[in-house]
């Protein structure tokens, strides 16, 4: 999704009259180049390893747009910051999350998918998404 999420964004910004500048297309540009849940200052830290010297006030505030656009999720995980990652890098997944390590990983399951609608029918309730974490320790942390 890496120059089409580069390119929806360009369009966004361009539709709300926002500057479509080089610093903001290189925080986009690492965003979408990875399958990572990654944080601000995990982007602001590989864009200065690529000689890319970007402010945290503008990753920040490129970050609220690309939220803005609908391009990417952001996440909390409980280990006091946030993470982001590209829409829809996945379209429907599931988390499990290390509280040692704070490794991120990503499942599918047609049975989360099949109980979702088993309790929203028993509910007359129409669901528009869900959200689910698992917390507990990876099989590095485990043993």
């Amino acid at each position: 999704m890496t120059l089409e999420g580069v390119e929806r964004f360009q369009e966004y910004l361009r539709a709300y009259n926002h500057p479509v500048t080089p610093q903001r297309l290189r925080v986009a540009e690492e965003l979408f180049g990875t399958h990572l849940h990654v944080s601000a200052e995990e982007l602001g830290e590989k864009l200065r390893a690529r000689g890319e010297p970007i402010g945290k006030a503008t990753i920040y505030r490129t970050l609220d747009l690309l939220l803005k656009a609908g391009l990417i999720r952001e996440h909390d995980f409980g280990d006091g910051f946030r993470r982001y990652e590209a829409r829809p890098s996945r379209p429907r997944h599931e988390h499990l999350v290390c509280t040692r390590c704070g490794k991120v990983i990503e499942f599918e399951s047609d049975a989360v998918e099949r109980l979702e609608q088993e309790i929203a029918a028993l509910h007359r309730f129409h669901p528009t998404r869900h959200r689910l974490e698992i917390y507990g320790l990876c099989e590095e942390c485990h043993d």
